[in-house]
């Protein structure tokens, strides 16, 4: 496997000492890091039973903010989770951290939602009886430029991501040991992150993001049956049918994989990331980002603004 200095993932972000003091909300409070603490009985803790969401901060704005909410209030309906605030409170609360953390742009924000505080530490959801555990954690945060001129070496590993009866990976819970577990597999394989197939074999996602590859002109990515269905990736999607791309969410191999002219992760924090590898087999010969992968990034650059200028407009 071709060799870089260093493993870094679709996270790594340039040091920001800022970060070391920052305010977090805690249940309708905003307090200093070190006082953001939770209960050793919070379902979140005992049983990773909870959702999140993953925004990203520019120009003062939460990008595609409602599309976030839709995903997160849905999942919290899908398992009984009463979120006990509005959309609208829930923008307050992140706005509120924001200026108590004096950020305006290049911030990320990892949104978490717990069944709450149990009187027991046992499984039945009806042991948390005080609502929900709400925390808000914002840090200054920009995707390291490694990650655009390197890009990623992924893995496969044999850990899939499951079916909807048994953990839909729709949800995005808190109990992400199943992610965790194919993370390790790809890193003892020498690799940064995990590619992960489906049930029945196919290409599906990473452990941390969405897979797409570029055929002769083509985008692909999975049939999302199996995968977080990003809303990144849905606005990759979107954007390449507006934009004359030909895209397809289909099935397909490893043995395309491997042969594809470009491939890239998509994500809230590093939106478009090249792949540099996949089980030690190089992708295309442009070392970073390819030329669809690059016009992508562009047309999802300029709908961000857009979508910026319209929530700001539709708040003046």
């Amino acid at each position: 496997m071709n060799e870089h200095p260093q493993s870094h993932s679709t996270h790594d972000a340039d040091e920001d000492l800022r970060n070391k003091d920052i305010k977090i909300y805690l249940n309708g409070k905003i307090v200093p890091r070190e006082e953001a603490v939770v209960s050793v009985y919070d379902s979140g803790f005992i049983l990773g039973d909870g959702m999140w969401e993953g925004l990203r901060l520019y120009d003062g704005v939460w990008a595609f903010f409602d599309e976030h909410m839709d995903r997160l209030f849905n999942a919290c309906k899908s398992v009984s989770i009463d979120i006990g605030m509005s959309k609208a409170e829930v923008l307050a609360a992140l706005n509120a951290t924001a200026a108590a953390n004096d950020m305006t742009t290049d911030a990320h924000c990892r949104l978490m939602i717990t069944r709450g505080k149990k009187v027991k530490p046992f499984q039945h959801p009806g042991l948390s009886r005080s609502g929900p555990t709400i925390t808000a954690i914002l840090e200054h945060s920009k995707p390291a430029d490694s990650l655009l001129t390197r890009g990623i070496r992924l893995a496969t590993v044999p850990q899939v991501r499951g079916l909807p009866m048994s953990q839909d990976a729709k949800y995005n819970s808190h109990s992400k040991l199943n992610c965790v577990i194919a993370c390790l597999q790809a890193e003892q394989a020498g690799a940064d992150e995990a590619l992960m197939l489906d049930p029945h074999g196919f290409v599906n996602t990473t452990n941390a993001c969405n897979f797409f590859i570029v055929r002769r002109g083509e985008v692909w990515t999975s049939t999302g049956d199996y995968c977080m269905n990003g809303v990144t990736r849905q606005k990759v999607i979107d954007l390449c049918r507006e934009n004359g791309i030909p895209v397809r969410e289909k099935n397909y191999s490893l043995y395309e994989a491997y042969g594809a002219e470009e491939a890239f992760l998509t994500g809230t924090f590093g939106a478009q990331t090249p792949v540099a590898e996949i089980d030690g087999k190089p992708i295309g010969d442009h070392h970073g980002a390819g030329p669809m992968t690059l016009r992508i990034r562009g047309l999802y650059k300029d709908l961000v603004a857009r979508n910026v200028a319209a929530q700001k407009a539709r708040t003046a």
